[in-house]
């Protein structure tokens, strides 16, 4: 249960207050929400589309928690009641976004609605009524590092200065336009520099959240078993899915490219300082992650396969894993970042935050989440067009 004496990072007490949360249904919304809940004495107005991954938060009505949380099935699309919610809160955290990297070059344009067009209204209703808002972005917004613009030899590409992404030095990056995977990070980045110029004209407290790859139970979605049968998750999920249904992990262009991973629970850590040190978070954007966590996308393939193994109890299988180019996978106009690196130094210095899992640890923690939510129902799936 929430103590009442809860100290904000300069030793005063924390009040109450109320956040509207926008995306609360998702994998980080469902999470955060668990922690206000628990450990804070806040109200959430929950604004999502779907409430399944908060259920358990909303039923029974005899949580402690209870008065405390509000779900709104709200579209924020088209929905008059969003800037009423907003007022009725003193923070507004925006986590509603179209984020899965299979959708950006075959949905680009739903990519740049959702996350610039959609995201403008919060924006406006915020600093027109004098609300903070944190709002989640993300680490696409570097695009590429300058270290893969030199040539593959160089001993420059082990020098940081070249590779670790800092928000207030790192030039973002992308593509040529006619490689639309770049339209997620351009609407990302657009709505930053939005947000930020609202800060620096009209004086909107704002803090932007750069995640990188936060992993853990209930994130994106099984293809088939609780989400669309031809859908892309995340290469996390992805991986998920082929571990669960024994099939071989698809690596894309050799899974060459570098990423860093962090658990949900310590990035939440994060967020929840955010969320009770205004003083120290407003103005400022913060990458979240794990410089600890990294492995080429290979690597992280077959860490899995052995963690599955443990988890499972199943034996790999001989060939775990198969090259596939990006144009088979991804489809035209697919193009990737070699390598993404938080420097922790602003997030570290502002809210003392650093990251305590290993990529081991969590990798067990969400397979054996993932394990046990769905190897049943992929079983049935997989059973039924056969039994038929």
């Amino acid at each position: 249960m929430a103590s009442a004496a809860r100290l904000d990072l300069d030793g005063n007490p924390i009040k109450p207050m109320t956040i509207c949360m926008i995306g609360a249904g998702g994998f980080i919304g469902s999470h955060l929400c668990e922690k206000l809940m628990a450990e804070t004495t806040h109200k959430v107005l929950a604004v999502d589309v779907y409430n399944d991954k908060i259920k358990h938060l909303l039923e029974p009505a005899t949580h402690p928690w209870s008065e405390r949380i509000q779900f709104h099935r709200v579209n924020i699309k088209h929905d008059s009641r969003l800037e009423g919610l907003i007022k009725m809160a003193d923070l507004t955290i925006n986590l509603a976004a179209i984020c899965t990297p299979a959708d950006y070059n075959t949905r680009p344009l739903d990519t740049i609605y959702s996350n610039f067009i959609d995201a403008l209204p919060v924006v406006k209703y915020c600093s027109e009524n004098n609300k903070r808002l944190i709002h989640f972005s993300t680490c696409e917004v570097y695009g590429k590092t300058i270290g893969s613009f030199l040539p593959k030899d160089s001993p420059l590409r082990q020098d940081p200065a070249y590779y670790l992404l800092s928000e207030d030095a790192s030039p973002c990056i992308f593509g040529p336009i006619e490689k639309q995977r770049w339209s997620y990070a351009c609407a990302k980045q657009l709505i930053e520099r939005l947000i930020y110029a609202e800060g620096a004209e009209n004086g909107l407290e704002f803090a932007i959240v750069r995640p990188f790859n936060w992993i853990g139970p209930r994130m994106d979605f099984i293809p088939g078993i609780d989400g669309p049968s031809e859908g892309v998750p995340r290469v996390l999920a992805c991986f998920s899915n082929n571990l669960l249904r024994r099939e071989p992990l698809k690596l894309v262009d050799g899974g060459e490219s570098q990423r860093t991973f962090v658990y949900i629970k310590d990035a939440i850590e994060a967020v929840l300082l955010m969320i009770d040190n205004p003083g120290r978070a407003n103005g400022h954007i913060f990458n979240v992650g794990n410089p600890n966590n990294e492995v080429t996308v290979r690597q992280l393939a077959e860490m899995m396969t052995e963690v599955y193994a443990k988890v499972s109890g199943e034996p790999p299988l001989e060939a775990p894993t198969v090259d596939v180019s990006s144009k088979e996978f991804y489809g035209e106009g697919y193009d990737d970042s070699d390598k993404r690196i938080p420097d922790m130094t602003i997030i570290n210095k502002q809210l003392g935050w650093n990251p305590k899992t290993s990529l081991w640890d969590l990798l067990e923690s969400t397979l054996t989440y993932q394990h046990r939510t769905y190897a049943e129902a992929i079983k049935q799936a997989i059973a039924k067009p056969t039994a038929s």
